[in-house]
């Protein structure tokens, strides 16, 4: 019996981990809020929002400063989920192709139950690729249920926030002007949470919120006049990201009243920047959305992560983490060897040494219109500098808009290993046809 407990605790490192009986590995919940760059947040030094929960979850756990993601939607969402460079297997906007594996099926084989909630977009509908009518897929991808916003139905059948269209575990949901998506979607969430206290849990929710249209949520002053809630104004952004904050808070709250907060990783990031019709006062300064560019403000975003029985003291950690991490995290807390193109960041959630990642990389092509195909590029950076394919290499500490690339004959020594650095690291990369 004790060999036994001892190759068991080989295999799976966790297994001794939390306080449930059974079996303690813990819990995971990946938030991944939709266009919120990272200026977005007071922790991070916006001025305009309130996000009391998740400025508090910051003083608790982990604050990164320097998380980069792809810089649209559907490019995000298939390297978090699969680990691995835009390469390799984006093919279309809003879709991922049944070929993939994702961090739902590795939690799935490790015994986790499984859920995702919010966005899903992944069926390539407006194409119609293969299965794009299939309201399984969410299965294949490892995920045990499901309720989503553009699964099968085209967001011009139905919206995500006032009367929203969205399937649930293989059935279309009952409209209802009087709902709230983003009510409905965390409320499946939080009863997924409670009918699995007692067994590991993975729950990946990708946001409907803060995305466009910007319209009332339900604490704002005039949702009780219905023809409101349909009526687009930027200003209601604000609203949008306090009704974000206050979304995390009642999942925090069902954590704590399902008894497995403590055990529980908590996983908050978003998918790329803000819209550029959105303009946030931080303490810097003002700055202007930049959704579906390179630039910074398009792939800066806020991530913060909470572990209450491992991560004992907050901290800021100010080295790189980029979307490809989050697989191979995953599969290091269940034990699994899992190839991908990311670095796994769980030796900094044990307290343990963390190898810095010294550069990121984004290879992005949109696939996705004329006025954002034109950002169609390749770059590498590392916490301060960046490099584009074709050499406009930029010091994003004196110039974050990335208007004046720096000049080969003023680099110091200290730059020119920095771009050669940078150079290796776009040169593992295909070449763009």
């Amino acid at each position: 019996m004790r060999l036994l407990l001892f190759l068991l605790s080989l295999a799976f490192p966790f297994f001794m981990l939390g306080q449930k009986s059974g079996d303690s590995r813990p819990n995971v919940i990946l938030i991944m809020a939709d266009d919120m760059g990272y200026e977005c947040l007071s922790a991070n030094g916006s001025t305009e929002y309130e996000t009391p929960i998740l400025d508090g979850l910051a003083k608790e756990g982990i604050r990164f400063t320097k998380a980069i993601s792809q810089p649209l939607c559907t490019p995000s969402r298939v390297k978090i989920m699969t680990g691995k460079y835009n390469y390799r297997n984006y093919e279309a906007f809003t879709w991922l192709n049944s070929n993939q594996r994702t961090f739902g099926n590795v939690m799935k084989e490790a015994g986790y139950a499984t859920c995702i909630v919010g966005k899903w977009q992944l069926n390539g509908l407006v194409y119609e690729k293969e299965g794009y009518q299939d309201n399984q897929r969410p299965h294949a991808f490892g995920f045990d249920e499901y309720c989503l916003w553009q699964l099968t139905q085209l967001r011009k059948e139905g919206e995500r926030f006032a009367d929203p269209l969205l399937e649930q575990n293989g059935e279309l949901l009952a409209r209802d002007e009087d709902a709230y998506g983003p009510d409905i979607v965390s409320q499946f969430a939080m009863d997924f949470i409670d009918r699995n206290k007692d067994r590991p849990f993975f729950v990946y929710y990708p946001m409907l919120l803060v995305h466009d249209p910007f319209v009332p949520t339900p604490d704002s002053d005039n949702w009780a006049e219905k023809e409101s809630r349909y009526k687009q104004d930027t200003t209601y952004f604000a609203d949008m990201m306090k009704y974000t904050d206050k979304i995390v808070g009642r999942i925090i709250d069902q954590l704590k009243s399902s008894g497995v907060y403590e055990n529980t990783l908590l996983i908050f990031t978003a998918d790329n920047g803000t819209h550029p019709r959105i303009y946030s006062a931080t303490q810097g300064g003002q700055i202007r959305g930049a959704k579906g560019n390179t630039i910074d403000h398009g792939t800066h975003v806020p991530l913060i992560m909470s572990w209450p029985e491992k991560v004992k003291k907050a901290s800021v950690y100010k080295d790189l983490i980029e979307f490809s991490d989050f697989y191979a995290t995953l599969a290091d807390i269940v034990g699994k060897r899992e190839a991908s193109d990311g670095k796994s960041f769980l030796p900094l959630l044990l307290g343990e040494k963390q190898i810095a990642r010294e550069e990121a990389f984004v290879h992005y092509d949109p696939m996705w219109g004329k006025n954002v195909n034109k950002f169609r590029n390749q770059f590498a950076r590392s916490r301060r500098y960046k490099l584009y394919q074709d050499g406009k290499f930029f010091d994003l500490d004196k110039d974050v808009m990335e208007v004046n690339p720096l000049s080969e004959s003023d680099l110091s020594k200290k730059q020119k290993k920095i771009r050669k650095r940078l150079e290796d690291k776009i040169a593992q990369a295909p070449k763009w046809k």
